[in-house]
């Protein structure tokens, strides 16, 4: 059975985060309020079990949940995404046979915070290579040294999935690995000061011999694309979580331009409210017909993923593709918004200029648009010619 987004997250929870979000983001301060709320209704074991006192949510419900948490803070429903996403994979791992992350869950119930130390600045290759050095250790464990950007929950984390390289065997490999805050060899850097989605705090976190024990080492792959099934689920769990919060963002962007089309009024007409004006009409119909069509598009590759639907080698463009599409529609809907509420959505502190803001960050998370297109083209014309 379906979880009820609303019984999760009900309207009182909904507007107490709200109600938080514009100091968050002025101070560019990091969430706990959010947080400890959020961890008080169990959100962040969403993908734990009910037996282990989780919320047993599937792909689907959570894509649910992020949509009606980033209509309220899109900075806290994207940096929550970031745990979700560990707690995602090892769920899509468990339910396929593959108990590799079976611990993932295990700590999440017990209360831990899972970050994604995994983008790296120039670093386009993305999953299928690191700048990072993966050393092995005498037990079977790796430190890891290298420079991590963008690791949301950096204030909160306790443990942190990362990767690195090692170059000490005949071949290269990519080793993936989990890492402990209350153990030495990371510091994070104070240059979270960003245009937007200021609340998530995503830190660069640099390591500098980072030990993930042997227990904890989860894979060692070949450089390059790889069909292992660790990376097929980073990919699908944080490209789908992904949409979902830029997909909410769009939704409550609808929402404000409705609410702003009601109250603004018309001296020219007589005062009558702008819901009535023939061109505002089109244009809050352009972008309800935007959001219309990411949503089944994102349900159904939610739904897919739960049942373990074979895509076959189209999973990476409908994912890629997916992301893609939900960023790009936001940030059409959100500018829709902005024309339609008028000049008081430009002024500091209004809701929509913050969305304005925290809906540009779509553009920088993998992805990018140059990615999706290529990923897309090769699925659909094959591979470039040498």
């Amino acid at each position: 059975m379906a979880l009820d987004p609303a019984a999760v997250l009900p309207e009182a929870l909904m507007e107490e985060i709200r109600s938080r979000a514009p100091g968050y983001d002025e101070r560019n301060e990091f969430f706990q309020e959010d947080l400890d709320a959020l961890v008080a209704a169990g959100y962040l074991k969403a993908f734990v079990a009910p037996g282990d006192g989780g919320l047993g949510a599937g792909m689907a419900d959570v894509v649910r949940l992020q949509r009606r948490l980033a209509q309220a803070a899109p900075a806290t429903a994207l940096a929550v995404n970031m745990h979700l996403v560990w707690t995602g994979v090892a769920r899509l791992l468990a339910d396929r046979g593959d108990a590799s992350l079976a611990f993932v869950l295990e700590e999440a119930a017990a209360g831990e915070v899972f970050a994604f130390g995994v983008s790296e600045a120039g670093n386009d290759a993305v999953l299928f290579d690191s700048i990072t050095e993966a050393v092995p250790q005498s037990d079977g464990g790796y430190s890891f040294t290298g420079t991590k950007v963008f690791t949301s929950l950096a204030p909160a984390w306790t443990r942190m999935g990362t990767f690195g390289k090692d170059t000490t065997g005949q071949e290269p490999a990519l080793v993936w690995g989990f890492i402990r805050r209350d153990r030495p060899g990371w510091r994070h850097l104070d240059d979270w000061n960003t245009l937007g989605m200021r609340a998530s705090q995503s830190r660069t976190t640099v390591l500098e011999g980072a030990v993930a024990p042997a227990d904890r080492i989860v894979r060692r792959l070949p450089v390059g694309p790889h069909p292992d099934l660790l990376v097929f689920g980073i990919f699908a769990v944080f490209e789908t979580l992904l949409a979902a919060v830029y997909t909410g963002i769009a939704e409550r962007a609808l929402d404000l331009a409705v609410a702003a089309a009601h109250r603004r009024r018309s001296h020219r007409s007589g005062g009558r409210p702008y819901s009535q004006d023939p061109d505002i009409r089109w244009q809050i119909a352009e972008l309800a017909m935007a959001v219309d069509a990411i949503v089944p598009q994102l349900d159904a590759v939610a739904a897919d993923l739960d049942a373990g639907a074979d895509r076959g080698s189209a999973w990476f463009r409908h994912l890629s593709g997916l992301k893609h599409r939900a960023t790009q529609t936001a940030k059409a809907v959100v500018d829709g918004a902005m024309r339609v509420a008028g000049g008081g959505g430009y002024f500091r502190g209004s809701e929509l200029e913050r969305l304005y803001r925290d809906v540009l960050a779509g553009l920088y998370h993998p992805s990018d648009p140059e990615s999706a297109h290529s990923t897309v083209a090769t699925n659909v014309l094959g591979p470039l010619e040498d």
